[in-house]
């Protein structure tokens, strides 16, 4: 195994007679992989590379497949370091060769990230029993060389469930759903088929969503009818919108409502769809950074 790894080496990181090789890899008896998150906002598979970190695959919910790759470090680099990630077949796999995925520069102080292209590369090396493997130079010994591999032990029945995981995942992210317009029919608390679908989808994104931290709802109508009569309505609609949340597990404390009334329009109140636009909720829902 050492020898392929130094073989690997030679290809873009020459060693002197006074190198040093550290690989870091799991041994097969050491080799595990385990979904850490495994709901419908985010996908999480892990593996854990002994005295060096964590390796991190992550997928979120949202419009697109992103894939996020991180090699946690429980060293950070202490300077901005060129690597290179190869794709090495393991020692029980002679005459395999090995390839490159991609190159990368891993920033000061911050822990390793890969393209998501190049990130969905090494799941697909992995589950072929192929060993991803990070290579550099040691930025506090520039002399000094480090391997850092993944092992593809016990890597596919975790995948299948990551898999799985990324298949269930919602179509739309918490940005998306983060600032949410719901509009009412005229003349009471009953929202618009299309505000019914956009709170739907609010509700569920939140009922798996753990950090929601504040949620403002601020209610609206149109110029007709008594004023007092709007402000009591604005009202009766910011409370029906809040218990939607609080049934999504949001804490009533957490849940801040105000009804306006006829005030703060954002059209005039000549037309029908201009009255329909003034009658509206407006959520705001922030979470830790």
């Amino acid at each position: 195994m050492w020898l392929r790894v130094l073989l690997a080496l030679t290809l873009f990181l020459p060693l002197t007679g006074s190198a040093e090789l550290r690989h870091y890899v799991a041994s097969l008896d050491q080799s595990e992989w385990k979904l850490s998150g495994n709901t419908p906002i985010m996908c999480r598979l892990e593996h854990d590379i002994p005295a060096y970190g964590k390796a991190v695959f992550t997928s979120t919910a949202g419009k697109d497949h992103n894939l996020n790759f991180s090699l946690d470090m429980w060293v950070k680099p202490d300077q901005v370091t060129q690597a290179k990630l190869m794709s090495l077949a393991p020692a029980w796999r002679p005459g395999v060769i090995s390839k490159e995925i991609t190159e990368l520069t891993y920033q000061k102080y911050f822990s390793g990230e890969v393209p998501r292209n190049a990130a969905w590369s090494m799941l697909s090396e992995l589950e072929q029993g192929m060993q991803p493997t990070f290579y550099y130079a040691d930025w506090y010994n520039q002399s000094n060389k480090i391997a850092v591999g993944l092992s593809a032990v016990n890597f596919n029945r975790k995948y299948s469930e990551f898999k799985s995981c990324l298949a269930s995942l919602l179509p739309y992210s918490f940005d998306d759903i983060a600032f949410t317009v719901l509009t009412y029919e005229f003349g009471g608390k009953e929202l618009t088929r299309y505000a019914k679908a956009q709170i739907a989808k609010v509700q569920e994104y939140l009922s798996y969503d753990p950090e929601v931290e504040l949620v403002l709802i601020d209610a609206y109508t149109d110029s007709y009818g008594g004023r007092s009569i709007n402000q009591k309505i604005s009202e009766e609609r910011a409370d029906s919108v809040k218990d939607f949340f609080i049934s999504a597990g949001i804490t009533q404390e957490r849940i801040h409502t105000v009804g306006h009334g006829e005030r703060h329009h954002v059209a005039s109140n000549t037309t029908i769809d201009e009255r329909a636009r003034n009658r509206r909720v407006v959520i705001r829902i922030t979470k830790p950074m």
